[in-house]
């Protein structure tokens, strides 16, 4: 189950969550296929102004990603790949979204997490 967790300036989600929440979810679908559409599950937060720095500097252009997925993705022969296209889609996905001069700031996470522990609901996730 691919899990986004994106904090984001403020003012830059501010009315834009439902379009940021599609983009990002079209990115991983584009990856994994039409199958993972209703396992993707995004988190938006907005971070208030002042809130952000970067070298000991308050910065507004920066955005974080972090994308939780099986870690089984990176033994894959086309781990490489699959990982590349992650991170360019989602960057892609919140720049076109929220504007390409955050572009340069947009970190992206990929963390896996072993089959054994994601719990849906209370049960081990399949």
């Amino acid at each position: 189950m691919p899990h986004l967790t994106v904090h984001l300036p403020e003012g830059r989600l501010a009315g834009n969550e439902p379009a940021l929440v599609a983009a990002l979810t079209d990115a991983v679908v584009e990856v994994y296929g039409a199958w993972a559409r209703d396992l993707v599950n995004v988190r938006l937060s907005g971070v208030p102004a002042g809130r952000f720095a970067q070298g000991g500097k308050v910065v507004d252009t920066t955005v974080s990603v972090v994308l939780g997925l099986r870690a089984g993705v990176f033994d894959r022969p086309d781990a490489a790949r699959i990982t590349a296209r992650l991170g360019a889609g989602l960057t892609d996905a919140i720049t076109r979204v929220v504007g390409d001069d955050l572009r340069a700031g947009v970190t992206v996470e990929l963390v896996a997490s072993p089959p054994e522990r994601t719990f849906v609901g209370g049960v081990l996730a399949v």
